[in-house]
């Protein structure tokens, strides 16, 4: 199959995914899946009201899913497809999670014209945290930087 053919049924499954599982009341309108090698890893949908879980967006629970089939927590060599855009939590787990590739089908201003304003997080990102919507406060840095160095002294850590 063409690339391209291969991308656009891909985010076909997760925008179906978005459409059942939304129209069944799992959560908001957005669907996910990963591959790996032109086969289905996982799939995701929101699951934020249904599970009264504020991370479970889409993309978050299909990089879950495929991390738990495939028993590693990096998804090298593996894409994404998204039915929008991933908020800034989403593509964050994207990274973290060493995907290969990311596709996405709507876009965040999409997204914000149905109440969904990812790019308030977008702004506030870049900011300062003390300019931050968010209150922040630091406190007990060496006693927290002192277990960070515990972990980069072991030899048997993980690295990730």
């Amino acid at each position: 199959m063409h690339p391209l053919a291969q991308d656009q049924a891909h985010l076909a499954g997760a925008i179906r995914l978005a459409q059942t599982h939304s129209r069944a009341g799992h959560g908001g309108p957005f669907g996910a899946v990963i591959v790996a090698d032109g086969k289905i890893i996982a799939r995701g949908w929101n699951k934020v009201t249904s599970a009264n879980d504020p991370t479970a967006h889409a993309e978050v629970t299909a990089i879950r899913a495929a991390c738990r089939k495939l028993k590693t927590f990096q998804l090298r060599d593996c894409v994404l497809y998204s039915s929008c855009e991933p908020c800034p939590m989403c593509l964050a787990a994207c990274y973290w999670a060493r995907l290969d590739r990311l596709v996405y089908a709507a876009s965040r201003a999409d997204a914000a014209a149905i109440g969904f304003d990812d790019d308030f997080l977008y702004r506030e990102i870049p900011l300062p945290p003390a300019r931050r919507r968010l209150r922040a406060a630091q406190s007990l840095r060496d006693e927290a930087r002192e277990v960070m160095r515990a972990w980069f002294a072991d030899p048997d850590r993980v690295p990730y």
